[in-house]
C-alpha cells in the first residue's frame, strides 16, 4: 500500500501534550524510525503552535478536531461534537488555527454532517471525515472496524464490509486443531 499511499502517524497520547521540544523529536522519530511521511495530531487551538513549529522544520502535520479519542474523559465519552452554536463555533476557530498554523489537512471526527460541510467549505486545505457526514473531502474508515472484527462496537457511523468476527474464530480453532494433530505443518509447509 505505500507506493500509492501516504502513511499518516497518530502522534499518541502525551507525545505532544508536553514541550514543543518533547513534541519535536517524538514527531521525528515517528518519521525516521517509524516510517511516517506525515503525522496527525489531536486539538485545534491548543496545537496550533505545535503544529506551526513541526511544519517549519519539515514535518508534514494532519489536523483532528471534533470527537478526539485521546480526550474523551475531558469531553466525557465518545460524543458528536458541533451539535451547539459554541461548539460550532469552537470547531470552525480550531479548523482556521490549524490552517494558518500549516496543516495540510484536517480530520473532522463526529461533527454534524451539516457542521462539517461548513467547515469544509470555508477551508483551502482537505477535510476528511470519519462519521461526519458526506461533504467531507475524503473519508476514513478503520480497517478493524470495516472488517467487523469487533461485534459489539456499532456505532451509527460504522457500516461493516466483512463479520470477520464470526469467520477467525473459526479459523484459530482450526489452526490450533491441526497443530495439535500433527497436521499442521505438513510437508509441504515445511
Amino acid at each position: 500500500a505505500t507506493s500509492q499511499a501516504m502513511i499518516v502517524a497518530d502522534m499518541p497520547f502525551m507525545s505532544y501534550q508536553g514541550t514543543v521540544g518533547e513534541a519535536l523529536k517524538n514527531a521525528g522519530l515517528l518519521m525516521k524510525k517509524g516510517g511516517a511521511e506525515s503525522v496527525k495530531i489531536e486539538g485545534g487551538v491548543e496545537v496550533a503552535e505545535i503544529t506551526y513549529r513541526m511544519q517549519r522544520i519539515g514535518i508534514p502535520v494532519m489536523g483532528h478536531i471534533g470527537l478526539q479519542p485521546q480526550s474523551l474523559h475531558k469531553y466525557g465519552g465518545y460524543k458528536i461534537r458541533g451539535r451547539t452554536a459554541e461548539e460550532e463555533k469552537t470547531l470552525l476557530e480550531d479548523s482556521r488555527a490549524l490552517e494558518q498554523a500549516g496543516c495540510w489537512g484536517i480530520v473532522l471526527e463526529g461533527i454534524p454532517r451539516e457542521v462539517a460541510a461548513r467547515i469544509t467549505h470555508r477551508l483551502q486545505i482537505p477535510t476528511v471525515g470519519i462519521g461526519s457526514g458526506p461533504d467531507c473531502d475524503g473519508q476514513i474508515l478503520v480497517l478493524y472496524d470495516l472488517l467487523g472484527m469487533n461485534p459489539d462496537f456499532q456505532p451509527r457511523f460504522l457500516k461493516r464490509y466483512a463479520e470477520l468476527f464470526k469467520v477467525v474464530p473459526e479459523a484459530l480453532r482450526r489452526y490450533r486443531q491441526e497443530i495439535q494433530e500433527g497436521i499442521f505443518p505438513g510437508e509441504e509447509h515445511s
